[in-house]
């Protein structure tokens, strides 16, 4: 079985929606609704797997808004908050390495998000119109 089968396999027990498919790039859409998920971005790229969900972009350059999502990084389980290469997105990132991936280092970090999603909504929301 290859790796892209394997977490398609994984997503589908997990009963994450697969809202595109690009088997020939080995990326998935995902989204759970009631996990607060939408197009969440997984790739395969061995040896890991890049698993990015956008949450807001970075309307200027706000070293406070930067500083506090520092100090939140410290306290998520799995992943953590990155800003994309041009500076203005910012996104929830995590790898895992592929070759032993199982379901529950995937479901760890699709937990994780969740939980940042919830936990820290109102931070974000904020973060979102600075």
């Amino acid at each position: 079985m290859s790796h892209f089968d394997k977490v398609r396999d994984y997503l589908m027990e997990l009963e994450y929606s697969i809202i595109n498919e690009d088997k020939e790039n080995e990326v998935f859409v995902v989204e759970s609704e009631e996990d607060g998920i939408s197009n969440l971005i997984i790739g395969v790229a061995d040896p890991v797997i890049i698993v990015e969900q956008f949450l807001f972009d970075l309307n200027n350059d706000n070293g406070e808004i930067t500083k506090q999502l520092l100090i939140k990084n410290r306290e998520i389980v799995h992943g953590a908050f990155a800003i994309n290469e041009t500076g203005k997105k910012v996104l929830f990132r995590d790898t895992l390495q592929v070759e032993n991936l199982d379901i529950n280092e995937l479901e760890g970090t699709l937990t994780s998000l969740s939980l940042l999603l919830s936990e820290y909504s109102d931070e974000i929301i904020t973060f979102s119109k600075n």
